[in-house]
């Protein structure tokens, strides 16, 4: 087997020799622009998407009610026939209101059910023409309207946010050429490498059909029977594992577009690309005992955290990015690039910053757009084109399907959600809620009743979409190409590339996961596979089945191959703006309550929504102690002079002992915690020892700082004990 360090040692000299795709040289493009747009640039292009969508804005504001045909009406009360008689069946007032209501509902989407939406602005760093005819980044500056769409992917609508679980990235682009959508997740692969496994996928990973249990998670029989049988999937298992599976908020994780893409110039030269969305916000995840918590105390975690974020005027931003290289390089990594199961390393080919995605606006109807917005990987524009990745060809026919199931025809791409913003011509009639009015009777090409119009576009008339050439040969054939078969090399990879701490998370949430498997065959067959990936991974793994024997080392995949760019909890945030913040006070101390407000607007001048906690809603106090958690924030701060409630800790007024639970909680879930002053004696009671991320200190200067570079390291994970040996 050819070592990942042989083709890292490769492309660097390739790089050396001066290409600018493998090197990242394409980056300095952008760098006199900078990361952030400017509020300006992005208010103008924000105005022009509330331009679009006015038209179509319904306000209720002063006005009578009236049926969907516009007669005004009175449906507060159905018509009887007398006070107390049946209700007539002429009452068209009764049975619109009623009907309308029973057809509310469309299909959720069979993945992604839940997620959030955001409007934002893209701004291209530079003209890259050179490598795609893509009119969104033919100049520096441009501006094109986005929206996005964030989710899980295996729960269904009404489930929680924080279910361990892949994320959805989905980005839309309105660009001046038409809708061109990225479908991607938060991590660099996919579970399988061959499309028609997708509805085996999703069976497996559902609830169980016999009892519907469990809801958005994988730790039953029938999640790993598939995992273990198609192996393909233990990479992106791994990096679940990690913690890619449960983020803090969805504006703290990255995005990829997972498949490799086409770009393509106006003359047909092509690069090969993989999309990436990194956050500028950072990567950060919770521990899983937080992560089980908020799911219990605020299902609606991630969803409402972007939106107040985006409301308070704390824009989320990501840098959009491409890993570039040539065509004839498919085979060169030591794997295929047309296998979705697999990843490029950044060291071996660097991710080329094109741009950046500011989203600052929430929708004002979730379902109009958030949720009848229509996703689409076939929705691209000149310049993009595809490859033969097995997955993807897939894709480009299953979300045009879905779409056509969920709305029940094909005019879906008329809501104003999924309209481009630029003009459409085309042959496609009728079809249920057609909402155009065409007025070409000639509705065919060729034709002359209409003097050949709507006429074709192409790559060298009318500035159309083209597909560059590309060489297909083979014989027909039902099998998995030879170059996809190596299921193990990469999940090593990702081990490797986890500190001590990051493997014990891994470890610990294998461990949960296999511990709610029934069938005996099934834990051993994933323990045989987990081995391997890395004998003392089977055998930590193992520790807790009992019921399962761990074979000897197999090494024929072992390598000592790692990336820097895997790890969720070894790099500080770039940014501490907009994370949560508690300071914990009692209303029954002067001192405290002073303190509290002096602290809070300090903290909330680090740009952190700040919340101050105390015994009831007196002003000053944001949140009650009964009301109060410690997953609702990302640190927190104990007041002097409020000592009383968390040593004696029982009051009708919330939960018998409370107070200190919180903060042993935030402790627990590896949280920078400390105290003012007296406070100190807090941790004390609650057997906290200072150590890293813990802080007591009597100047408020020390501890604003203490918790600056505390929030920004956000997770200590020093608190938790490895296995022996490890």
């Amino acid at each position: 087997m050819r070592s990942f360090l042989y083709f890292s040692t490769l492309l660097g000299t390739v790089a050396a020799a001066g290409c600018p795709y493998m090197s990242g040289q394409l980056r300095a493009r952008g760098e006199d622009l900078g990361k952030r747009q400017s509020a300006a640039s992005i208010e103008g292009t924000t105005i022009s998407t509330q331009d679009f969508l006015a038209p179509f804005e319904l306000n209720d504001t002063n006005v009578y009610m009236t049926t969907d045909s516009g007669t005004p009406i009175d449906d507060a009360v159905s018509l009887k026939a007398g006070i107390r008689g049946p209700t007539l069946l002429e009452d068209f007032i009764f049975r619109q209101k009623l009907q309308r209501f029973d057809h509310e509902r469309i299909p959720e989407r069979v993945v992604h059910a839940r997620g959030a939406g955001a409007y934002g602005v893209f701004e291209s760093y530079g003209n890259f023409s050179n490598i795609t005819a893509a009119s969104f980044l033919s100049e520096a500056g441009k501006q094109t309207p986005m929206f996005t769409r964030m989710s899980t992917v295996i729960g269904e609508r009404g489930s929680t946010d924080s279910a361990r679980d892949v994320h959805g990235l989905a980005t839309r682009f309105y660009t001046d050429e038409g809708n061109f959508d990225i479908v991607g997740i938060n991590v660099p692969i996919f579970f399988i490498n061959d499309a028609i496994l997708f509805p085996d996928l999703i069976h497996a990973l559902k609830p169980q059909p016999n009892d519907q249990i469990p809801q958005a998670a994988t730790a039953h029989d029938t999640a790993y029977d598939f995992f273990s049988q198609e192996t393909s999937a233990l990479n992106l298992v791994m990096m679940v594992m990690a913690g890619y599976g449960i983020p803090r908020s969805y504006r703290h994780m990255d995005g990829w577009g997972v498949h490799t893409y086409r770009l393509v110039t106006n003359e047909g030269a092509t690069k090969f690309v993989k999309w990436s969305w990194k956050s500028l916000q950072g990567k950060a995840s919770f521990l899983w005992e937080e992560a089980q918590a908020v799911g219990g105390k605020n299902s609606d975690f991630h969803r409402q955290d972007i939106w107040n974020a985006i409301e308070a005027g704390i824009y989320p931003q990501w840098e959009l990015g491409v890993q570039i290289f040539d065509e004839d390089q498919q085979l060169a990594f030591g794997f295929d690039v047309l296998d979705d199961t697999k990843f490029i390393p950044e060291e071996v080919v660097p991710v080329t910053p094109l741009g950046v995605m500011t989203l600052n606006a929430n929708p004002q109807n979730y379902f109009a757009e958030t949720e009848q917005i229509g996703f689409q990987p076939g929705h691209v524009v000149r310049g993009i084109d595809f490859s033969d990745d097995p997955v993807l060809q897939g894709r480009l026919y299953s979300y045009l399907d879905t779409q056509l199931n969920r709305y029940g025809g094909p005019n879906f791409e008329q809501a104003p959600i999924n309209r481009p913003r630029v003009p459409i011509h085309n042959n496609n009639r009728d079809g249920k809620a057609q909402a155009y009015i065409p007025t070409n009777i000639a509705a065919y090409s060729p034709n002359t009743l209409n003097f050949g119009s709507p006429m074709e576009a192409n790559q060298t008339t009318g500035n159309g979409f083209f597909t560059a050439p590309r060489y297909v040969s083979g014989e027909l054939t039902r099998e998995l190409s030879p170059t996809f078969a190596d299921h193990w090399s990469q999940p090593r990879l990702v081990w490797n590339s986890l500190s001590p701490a990051e493997q014990q998370i891994a470890v610990n949430a294998l461990r949960f996961e296999t511990s709610h498997i029934v069938s005996t065959t099934i834990k051993q067959n994933f323990i045989n596979q987990l081995n391997l990936i890395d004998n003392g991974l089977a055998l930590r793994v193992a520790q807790v089945l009992v019921d399962v024997t761990v074979p000897p080392p197999d090494t024929t995949y072992y390598n000592d191959n790692t990336t820097a760019y895997i790890s969720i909890f070894s790099n500080p945030l770039p940014t501490i703006q907009g994370l949560n913040f508690g300071i914990l006070a009692s209303i029954y101390s002067n001192q405290s309550m002073s303190q509290a407000a002096t602290l809070s607007q300090q903290f909330r001048d680090l740009g952190l929504f700040v919340s101050v906690v105390a015994e009831t809603l007196v002003p000053g106090v944001n949140v009650t102690y009964s009301a109060a958690d410690a997953i609702d924030f990302d640190g927190l701060l104990v007041t002097p002079g409020s000592e009383s409630i968390f040593i004696n800790g029982t009051s009708p007024l919330y939960p018998l002992g409370r107070p200190i639970q919180i903060v042993q909680n935030a402790y627990d879930y590896g949280k920078p915690v400390g105290a003012l002053g007296s406070a100190s004696t807090v941790f004390q009671a609650a057997n906290i020892l200072e150590g890293p991320g813990v802080y007591l200190s009597n100047s408020t200067t020390t501890l604003l700082a203490d918790f600056e570079a505390g929030l920004k390291t956000f997770k200590f994970l020093e608190r938790f004990p490895l296995d022996p040996g490890y």
